[in-house]
């Protein structure tokens, strides 16, 4: 995206703060680098990182729909299946990624067209149910 991103990044620990200070670390690093880079100083996020607990399948499920529609709501694409650097074609089929797992895919859709028939519910904003999990780091 051009102003923002997304990671949906599914943990199997109970370390989650240590993992979201992690995150945070990596992102820092990540700014001071290019800062270096390019001889810049300050922040290169507007906003600051937002992690959240997600506990339900379904919900996640949801997430990740309106993460790969986020390019087709701001209209630079037509078609999700368009912005190059979503996962969106790793879980399709379409390119050969390794950074995703797709076994929560596979694991409640039957086929790849019922996950591309479930991607095309256009989503217009995501009710953030746990707003008590809601947490920045």
């Amino acid at each position: 995206m051009p102003t923002h991103f997304h990671f949906l990044i599914y943990v199997n620990s109970l370390e989650t703060e240590l993992i979201k200070k992690n995150i945070g670390i990596l992102l820092s690093s990540y700014t001071k680098a290019i800062n270096k880079a390019f001889s810049r100083t300050g922040s290169l996020f507007q906003n600051h990182t937002k992690t959240k607990l997600i506990t339900d399948e379904r919900y996640l499920l949801t997430l990740t729909n309106y993460i790969h529609q986020n390019p087709l709501r701001i209209g630079i694409v037509k078609n999700i299946v368009d912005w190059e650097f979503s996962s969106y074609r790793d879980y399709i089929g379409k390119r050969k990624g390794t950074l995703i797992d797709k076994t929560l895919i596979q694991k409640e859709f039957n086929s790849i067209d019922e996950f591309i028939l479930f991607s095309s519910q256009k989503i217009d904003k995501v009710d953030f149910l746990y707003k008590e999990d809601k947490m920045s780091t």
